[in-house]
């Protein structure tokens, strides 16, 4: 486990990656990465993929234009 701080980056907010950490999840300064709800209030950091963010947004097109339907089958 490594702890770092959150930074004040312009009018945002950001954290750093260590040199080890951009090494584990095999990207460089610069990537592109996908930040993902998890339980207890974690976020799970993983490389981007635009195949997986290509299936998120049909997923969640699908949601949206069948929510009715959706709705209707999970109750």
């Amino acid at each position: 486990m490594q702890i770092t701080k959150v930074i004040k980056v312009g009018s945002s907010s950001g954290i750093v990656l260590t040199k080890d950490v951009l090494t584990l999840l095999g990207i460089e300064r610069g990537a592109q990465v996908f930040l993902t709800a998890a339980p207890d209030n974690a976020i799970r950091i993983s490389p981007y993929d635009p195949e997986t963010a290509q299936a998120f947004e049909e997923a969640e097109r699908i949601m949206t234009e069948d929510r009715d339907m959706l709705k209707a089958l999970s109750g």
